[in-house]
């Protein structure tokens, strides 16, 4: 327990830890709500939540809660154990509270036998005990606590049903640290004094606060990161006699790992009792259709249209409106304001940073719908059948079946496509998905395709409009193989997919999850895109406040080598480059520049007399595989964790496309010369 300096407070941190689909996030919330901070742990982009719980009765002390990552173990195999178990081990809680799922409790406990092996006191709140009844599970948390030797707090969080019991037993706890004295796991004798004698030859190295004795149960254990960190500090001849011990026993591990099961099952025993063989219960009956590889599929993609429907039958009429009335709107009432002012003033913040602002705010509807979405088919457990059902068509591309439902969610917009990429496991699958999300064609490119084939190609639009889709989904899917091959190795993601309960979603969680994600992609993304849509602005109206002599024209004019390889002139180019900050600026340049603005007969019969069908096609092509918006770049460099991935995606998206377009002129101008 700390005390926070300068005040009479006491701050008890608490660490909550668990393996995934155990109720974690839902405990979090109740106590927490919406006093909770996300971001990223330093130097990693996994998730980190963190927030406060005030006591009742309790004046004066103050419980932080961290949310650890969700990990079956705490061996060294992915970033999110490394976090969790850095984090008991470094930064020393003054307990963790382990959730468990009761209906899977001897799997879950086999993350508290690691737990013990650390120096932070234990809590074990079992959790899901409603779900665990309805599948014929019975446990006896009295007799469990018995055999545990340490606090045990029956739960259903979702009914809000022992939390303030677990706060009660985490004060307690926290109040007698002296009188924990939990039942360990023990190795059997052989393999205690194998760790023993790595003990004796490691422990000069160990650096604080690493206990000793958990780093050689490490090393037996085979751990890489634990294995590195002794090998730099023992010298050559030294890490030798470390080796050689270690290959004698290369085959620890799993008896290791068989001692922990056994003291798991000594541990239940007494406490769990289970229903009848054969006995089938509700999420065995609902699985028969949803893991189902025919049944299953037509059940995602019902889910999935429906989730579109809501996206364009309510979410974009009230993006729409938004425009309208929010960004239209507010720069007109802007620049009546400011009429006397500077008419650089009013043009930087109506056309400037009300068009930027008015950007992400425009977005918002189909964001809350899809993070909503996401959040509910989280919570009732249904995400991990998508991701079992659509696991076998991914894997073409090396991905898993979890990558499939951000890509769709790209439809309808890139942004919470990249967002949506938090829901993969493996760093490797998530970046490989993140990179070839803008070849999903978002409704804004096909906005933009509907309006521009009919110019091109009159009656034949529809047809070139299908084609224009098939390309981006087949870019995509190369893309995707050849990231796959030679960029990330050409290993596939591990796919160890556990199918949770289903259970009723819970409202409060649902909700602060779409409110966590929404708030975030304001906060990182809405400044990038305030500050790009003013330099775009000030490029395209400076020096001459028009658009044919601005900066901006000065540099599509400079792109007119490239251009004539696409046969395009300037004005096309810098239709393009306007893109980046919205992809319907494309159709918004193009009237500037072929029309007096007037609307879209004036630039269909401006813009087609200039265009040949080559070169329109090849625009097309362009303008579908071209970098993505703003917006996406910003949630790209966000989720990636840096602008290194994120310029890496524009470069390879540039090439892509131009490369696209280029061929798509020189066969078309071919075909037409023949």
């Amino acid at each position: 327990m700390t005390v926070t300096q300068g005040a009479a407070t006491r701050q008890i941190t608490v660490a909550l830890a668990g393996q995934p689909n155990v109720g974690k996030s839902t405990v979090f919330n109740m106590l927490t709500g919406l006093s909770q901070h996300v971001g990223n742990w330093p130097g990693k982009t996994v998730e980190q939540k963190t927030g406060v719980h005030y006591a009742r009765g309790e004046e004066g002390v103050e419980i932080k809660l961290v949310d650890l990552p969700g990990t079956y173990s705490l061996t060294a195999d992915s970033p999110e154990e490394r976090v969790a178990r850095d984090f008991v081990i470094k930064e020393r809680p003054d307990l963790v509270v382990l959730i468990v799922n009761v209906a899977a409790l001897e799997r879950n406990l086999y993350l508290l036998a690691e737990l013990l092996a650390l120096p932070a006191p234990v809590v074990v709140a079992l959790n899901m005990l409603d779900v665990a009844e309805r599948r014929g599970i019975h446990v006896e948390p009295a007799v469990l606590e018995s055999a545990l030797k340490l606090p045990v707090v029956p739960m259903i969080a979702v009914k809000n049903q022992g939390v303030r019991e677990l706060v009660q037993v985490i004060l307690r706890t926290a109040r007698d640290p002296a009188g924990y004295a939990p039942s360990r796991p023990q190795i059997d004798p052989e393999q205690q004094r194998v760790a023993q004698e790595l003990e004796r030859l490691v422990a000069p190295a160990v650096p604080a606060p690493y206990p000793h004795d958990w780093v050689a149960l490490k090393l037996l254990e085979g751990d890489t990161e634990i294995s590195q960190m002794i090998r730099e500090r023992l010298s050559p001849s030294e890490w030798e006699q470390v080796d050689a011990l270690l290959l004698r026993h290369e085959d620890a591990i799993l008896e290791i790992a068989s001692s922990r099961y056994e003291w798991i099952a000594r541990m239940v025993r007494a406490a769990v009792s289970r229903p009848r063989v054969g006995q089938v219960v509700l999420t065995d009956e609902i699985d028969r259709v949803a893991t189902h590889p025919f049944w299953g599929l037509l059940l995602v993609l019902a889910i999935l249209g429906a989730v579109f429907w809501l996206a364009y039958a309510i979410g974009a009429p009230l993006q729409g409106l938004l425009d309208t009335y929010f960004v239209e709107g507010g720069a007109s009432w802007l620049h009546q304001v400011l009429a006397g002012a500077p008419w650089w003033l009013s043009g930087v913040l109506a056309d400037g940073v009300l068009a930027g602002a008015g950007t992400v705010i425009t977005f918002l509807p189909i964001l809350l719908i899809f993070f909503a979405v996401l959040a509910l088919l989280e919570d009732v457990g249904y995400m991990a059948r998508i991701a079992y059902v659509m696991d076998r068509y991914m894997h073409l591309m090396g991905l898993h079946g979890k990558s499939f439902f951000p890509l769709l969610l790209g439809f309808g917009c890139n942004v919470p496509a990249v967002l949506g990429t938090r829901i993969i496991d493996s760093p490797k699958a998530r970046l490989l998905t993140i990179l070839v999300a803008p070849l999903v064609p978002c409704t804004a490119r096909m906005a933009v395709v509907t309006v521009l084939a009919p110019i091109f190609f009159g009656a034949a639009a529809f047809w070139v409009m299908w084609a224009l889709v098939g390309l981006s989904l087949a870019t995509l899917a190369l893309t995707g193989v050849l990231l796959h091959r030679f960029a990330f190795g050409g290993k596939h993601a591990a796919f160890i997919m556990e199918l949770p309960l289903y259970h009723l979603p819970n409202v409060r969680t649902i909700s602060l999850a779409v409110w966590q994600r929404t708030v975030a992609f304001l906060k990182k993304a809405g400044g990038i895109i305030v500050v790009l849509s003013v330099l775009v602005w000030v490029l395209a109206t400076f020096p001459t406040r028009e658009m044919e002599t601005s900066y901006l024209a000065a540099i599509g004019r400079s792109f007119a080598p490239l251009g004539a390889h696409l046969g395009l002139d300037w004005q096309m180019i810098v239709a393009l480059l306007t893109s980046f900050v919205a992809k319907e600026n494309t159709i918004a340049t193009l009237g500037i520049l072929f029309t007096s603005g007037r609307g879209g007969t004036d630039l269909a019969a401006n813009l087609a007399p200039t265009v040949t069908p080559a070169a329109g096609l090849a625009f097309l092509v362009v303008q579908m595989l071209f970098i993505p918006c703003v917006a996406t770049v910003a949630v790209i460099r966000q989720e990636s964790g840096g602008w290194k991935w994120a310029l890496v995606d524009l470069g390879l998206l540039l090439v892509i496309s131009l490369s696209a377009g280029a061929i798509v002129y020189r066969v078309g101008t071919w075909l037409h010369a023949g």
